[in-house]
């Protein structure tokens, strides 16, 4: 019915003994069969497992993924996007936000490498993306990889098709040396007295530091928030003992070299016609008492970019134990162009209301009025505040078309879209005021605008205005960022130096130069004497490294 069955090609023995053995023998290889086939269906089941866990993985990291994607979304918006957009989002300081982008990246890359791992490896590979090239100035070192010779090889030509490149970045971690001077000492035959070469100037006359290792400390300290208790710990791990008492007295040495061209930038910033201001407190150690009492470091800023011009973007800045302004009419003592302030009435002292010929004239900033409305708006939900928020965006949507403009187009610009906003405005508060409490949040936002409606229309009639000081405050920024890490300055006088060093160095970042490469070949010139009336070409914005064209 089936068909003949094929017999097997093989004879079965006659002897019983042999029989028995030849059963024994395909029992054993049943057995053999058997156990081969439970471990597959437990490697089955193993694998089915996986797959299971792998799925689960993939899910959960996938959804995880997405959510921090959306998340970094939102506060990129917040951050980034158009002022319509950044409304109803939490308000965060740079730094905050900056970190807070960092964390969320680490965190989606955590799980990239995660699914990445936990794969099977038999995904395609994804093709090579595009990157930026290293800059061209760094080092290569060169290597080449040959493919290893194996014996199937032998005696045969290999032909280059072609070479594969890639680049990875590399680090030396920075090391200590020690330079060392011999000074030969000579007599002449027959001849009385000895000659030798004279010991080549430094900073620190008999100190251990060379020009480069005090501009190390410097902008670690003072450019890079890097308090020198901390330096002191990081160099102790290459066996190098240096007290930070000891880099204290460098630092105020470098500072007083430094005076000199910080009073220099000053002197620059007071010739524009439009200058910034700002002051931010600095803990300071009151002597013999244990005890930090509040003085301020005061920053004045020039930046003549936004209304066309071409000159180095400098910043100055000055220590003194008081908020009063006789500080700032000191510091700006015979200017006479606009001052871009925010609304502390110490400024006043410049440009005292109906005084004759008083000089400075004071310009309000809009970043700082709109803050208060904004923070409202944020934790009160205020109409009032929403709309004002919402009615300025036109006027910064005006500042971004007019940026490098000459000074009468902006002012014509602003006379012809921004100067009814800023009326609308002003008669929004005023209807609003009678109508509100006057101790309220709301109420003090109106009245502190109101108080200096002066000042904030000076802008819209002068070209050479901004809409805000904003330059001072992103300059002023990095200070803030030392003091945290610092926690206080130890004297007056190292808030002096702290001033003096912070205003070079932050002009140098300003201007995109190396403050390190910049302050060691300054602090060299100074040690060899570099004449006065060659200042100008020590300025950060005039460098040129050694062997420059």
């Amino acid at each position: 019915m089936f068909g003949a069955m094929e017999r097997p090609d093989f004879t079965l023995p006659d002897d019983v003994e042999a029989l028995k053995a030849f059963a024994l023998a395909m029992a054993q290889k049943a057995g053999v069969l058997e156990a081969e086939v439970a471990n597959l269906k437990v490697e089955n089941a193993l694998a089915e497992a996986r797959l299971q866990d792998l799925t689960h993985i993939h899910a959960d990291a996938e959804e995880r993924i997405k959510n921090l994607t959306s998340i970094l979304k939102i506060f990129s918006r917040a951050r980034f996007g158009r002022k319509s957009e950044k409304l109803r989002h939490i308000a965060l300081t740079d730094e905050q936000q900056a970190e807070l982008f960092d964390d969320i990246a680490t965190g989606i890359a955590e799980l990239e490498t995660l699914v990445k791992k936990a794969g099977s490896g038999d995904k395609p590979k994804r093709a090579p993306r595009p990157r930026k090239a290293f800059p061209a100035h760094l080092e290569r070192i060169e290597q080449t990889i040959e493919p290893k010779a194996l014996p199937e090889h032998e005696g045969k030509t290999k032909v280059l098709i072609r070479v594969e490149t890639s680049e990875r970045l590399d680090v030396v971690r920075a090391k200590f040396r020690v330079m060392v001077t011999h000074r030969p000492i000579y007599a002449f035959k027959g001849e009385d007295g000895v000659i030798q070469a004279p010991a080549p100037p430094h900073i620190i006359e008999g100190g251990i530091p060379t020009e480069a290792l005090l501009a190390q400390v410097a902008v670690s300290k003072y450019a890079d928030g890097l308090p020198l208790y901390r330096q002191e710990a990081i160099y102790a791990r290459d066996k190098v003992e240096i007290s930070r008492g000891l880099m204290a007295q460098w630092m105020g040495a470098v500072g007083f070299e430094l005076m000199i061209i910080s009073d220099y930038i000053l002197d620059q910033i007071k010739q524009a016609e439009r200058i910034f201001a700002d002051e931010t407190t600095l803990p300071t150690l009151t002597p013999g008492t244990g005890k930090a009492r509040k003085c301020y470091l005061w920053a004045y800023a020039r930046d003549d970019r936004p209304f066309g011009g071409s000159g180095p973007i400098l910043v100055a800045f000055r220590f003194e134990d008081s908020r009063a302004g006789d500080c700032v009419a000191d510091h700006l003592d015979g200017y006479n162009g606009i001052v871009q302030v925010d609304g502390y009435n110490g400024y006043n002292s410049i440009a005292p209301k109906g005084a004759a010929n008083s000089g400075a004239v004071l310009a309000g900033c809009w970043a700082h009025l709109r803050r208060k409305f904004y923070d409202l708006h944020v934790s009160d939900a205020l109409p009032v505040a929403t709309a004002t928020v919402e009615m300025m965006k036109a006027l910064w949507q005006v500042e971004d078309d007019i940026r490098g403009r000459a000074p009468e187009l902006r002012a014509k610009a602003r006379q012809q879209n921004s100067a009814k906003v800023v009326a609308d405005l002003f008669k929004l508060w005023e209807t609003t005021l009678p109508r509100i409490s006057g101790k309220s949040k709301l109420a003090v936002a109106i009245r502190y605008a109101l108080k200096r409606r002066e000042g904030f229309e000076v802008f819209l009639h002068n070209g050479l205005a901004e809409i805000d000081s904003n330059v001072v405050e992103r300059a002023i920024r990095p200070q803030t960022i030392t003091r945290k890490n610092s926690l206080f300055a130890g004297s007056d006088g190292g808030g002096r130096t702290w001033a003096t060093i912070a205003t070079v160095l932050q002009t140098c970042k300003m201007n995109d130069v190396d403050p390190a490469a910049w302050l060691t070949q300054t602090l060299e010139r100074l040690a060899n004497g570099w004449p006065i009336s060659k200042l100008e070409d020590l300025m950060p914005w005039n460098f040129k490294a050694y062997g420059a064209s």
